[in-house]
């Protein structure tokens, strides 16, 4: 497991153990990540709650993107196609929702628990192709480990076994 995966599945488990807020989960998630992938210039997580992606924490430029429907740009695509989005360049996406005009490639992991999807984490970077298969690999733990913790019902940690 790269050394970048292991810091940032330790401070999530750090924080799961200590907390049952989801949005705490999340937040801690979205600092380790940004803190590994210097790429990023923002770093956030959604939530699904319907048909409607509901921005949570997240680092980075304010982003008028707090809601996004299933089916919308990059986030809403990722959901709707029940996979991830991996962008080299967003210019070339018709359906993009810009954020930023600065922004040049994203990234989207979803999130599931239970094997539904409960959320994603969306990375921008200003950088042409930023996001490697590694990356890619790194979010998958990432999210996976976030799904673990997560009880679909309550957003709560789920109970270790």
């Amino acid at each position: 497991m790269p050394s970048d995966a292991s810091y940032v599945l330790s401070k999530i488990a750090d924080c799961a153990s200590c907390q049952t807020d989801k949005s705490e989960l999340a937040k801690v998630a979205v600092e380790a990540i940004r803190d590994r992938l210097s790429q990023a210039n923002w770093v956030g997580l959604y939530w699904l709650e319907g048909d409607m992606l509901v921005l949570g924490p997240y680092l980075g430029a304010p982003t008028e993107h707090t809601r996004i429907p299933v089916g919308t740009g990059v986030c809403g695509t990722a959901v709707a196609e029940g996979r991830d989005q991996i962008v080299p360049d967003v210019r070339a996406r018709a359906n993009y929702l810009a954020c930023s005009t600065t922004t040049r490639s994203e990234i989207v992991v979803l999130v599931r628990s239970h094997g539904k999807i409960v959320g994603q984490i969306d990375l921008d970077s200003d950088q042409v192709d930023a996001f490697s298969r590694d990356d890619h690999a790194f979010l998958t733990l990432v999210a996976g480990a976030l799904g673990s913790l997560l009880d679909i019902q309550g957003g709560e940690p789920a109970p270790k076994a």
